[in-house]
């Protein structure tokens, strides 16, 4: 005689085919076949009520045991003899525990938010000073408004409030303070601390509200040095004692980027090879760069006395290029460069470009061009460090100087 509940056997839950098999009282094992061609075991708990049939999942058979799963039909079986439906029971435990999340939703606000995105990114910031431009932009622009606000209840109408005021005056700024709003409660959202769409996008939203930033303040190239006044510049600097102008020097002769100078160590240089190896974490592109090193580059260098090479902020470099040549930026040092390779050598635009760290060609041509060019890179920048190093005539306010001639890489 078959038994009403119990039927199956320990065995059968992992060797039975696809199907579903009783086990009596309402307990069902379901067999399927997955997209991988493996089998899915799970238990099924199925009844009628009030006329209506119901089935309800209890879980796999993998976390739920089947000594488990009989004791789960078994409370189920007894909560329909008080006429109580299982599934109304978890729907409705499953809708307090939404109505638990949306209430604690309400009690977080944006400063918290705020201070755990930061901490969350922490290992990705380029280097400390981004960190501290962007921690600094949300407090003085958009916690005044939103830090004390629940952050699922930020809207449209409180993100332009904090625009408004500085979209116009101070759109480069302001462009940045939207996207780390935006940030912000994008993290908020994938930790179920709000729904819904970010209010603080630009695209089909925000832009509708804003005109563009390159409309209001059309983007200006950094302000570059006539390369004739290298020499003159780097003279300069020589005659300053001081960390920041051996690293506005650094950056002249290499060509480097400020934050790739700024955030080097010690142990990314091979003195011996004369090359300094930027990892792809402090790169723009997220690759790594070789960078040769002149004479005059492992001379401004120096030996190591802190595991930085350079233990400054950005903003010490610009007051320092500020002291000696007003109106030029750092980033400007590069067009500089840049410029005195296409007028006074013959070497091709895609060194130079790879000097720059700059991605040439399609992506396509990057896929087959794989050598990064060192060899011919270092005798441009070998070149190049000659030409700033050039000695300046006592005296001259404008040095004219001779057509280097060309030389074939």
């Amino acid at each position: 005689m078959t038994r009403p509940i119990h039927r199956l056997t320990a065995r059968q839950v992992t060797a039975l085919g696809p199907g579903v098999h009783s086990d009596g009282g309402g307990l069902y094992l379901q067999v399927t076949v997955g997209a991988d061609g493996n089998l899915c075991r799970s238990w099924l708990f199925k009844y009628e009520l009030d006329g209506k049939r119901r089935e309800m999942g209890l879980g796999p058979t993998y976390t739920i045991a089947l000594a488990e799963a009989r004791e789960q039909a078994r409370g189920h079986r007894r909560q329909l003899l008080s006429g109580i439906s299982p599934l109304a029971i978890r729907q409705a435990q499953h809708a307090e525990r939404l109505a638990s999340q949306a209430e604690r939703a309400r009690t977080v606000k944006f400063d918290w938010c705020f201070e755990q995105c930061l901490a969350a990114h922490e290992d990705g910031w380029r280097n400390a000073e981004h960190r501290k431009q962007w921690e600094s932009s949300v407090r003085t622009y958009a916690l005044p408004m939103l830090g004390s606000l629940p952050v699922d209840e930020i809207t449209t109408p409180h993100i332009i409030k904090v625009l408004e005021p500085i979209w116009k005056t101070k759109p480069e700024t302001a462009s940045r303070v939207r996207g780390r709003v935006e940030r912000v409660l994008a993290w908020a959202t994938v930790r179920g601390f709000r729904s819904g769409d970010n209010p603080a996008r630009w695209r089909n939203h925000l832009q509708e509200m804003f005109p563009a930033r390159g409309k209001i303040a059309p983007t200006k190239p950094h302000a570059a040095l006539p390369y004739t006044d290298m020499p003159a510049l780097l003279s300069e600097l020589n005659a300053i004692d001081h960390p920041a102008a051996r690293a506005l020097k650094f950056v002249t002769v290499t060509c480097a980027r400020t934050d790739e100078a700024l955030g080097a160590t010690w142990d990314e240089f091979d003195l011996i090879a004369k090359v300094w190896t930027i990892p792809g974490s402090r790169t723009k592109n997220k690759k790594e760069h070789r960078v040769p090193l002149s004479d005059l580059a492992l001379e401004i260098l120096g030996v190591p006395t802190s595991d930085r090479v350079f233990p400054i902020g950005e903003i010490a470099m610009r007051m320092m290029l500020k002291r000696v040549r007003s109106g030029i930026t750092v980033h400007g040092l590069r067009s500089s460069f840049r410029d005195w390779a296409s007028e006074r050598t013959n070497y091709p635009t895609h060194i130079a470009e790879l000097c720059l760290a700059h991605s040439i060609g399609s992506k396509v041509e990057r896929a087959y061009h794989r050598s990064d060019l060192f060899d011919k890179r270092r005798r441009l920048m070998a070149e190049w460090a000659a030409w700033c190093s050039r000695p300046v005539p006592t005296g001259a306010t404008v040095t004219a100087l001779a057509r280097v001639p060309a030389v074939s890489p």
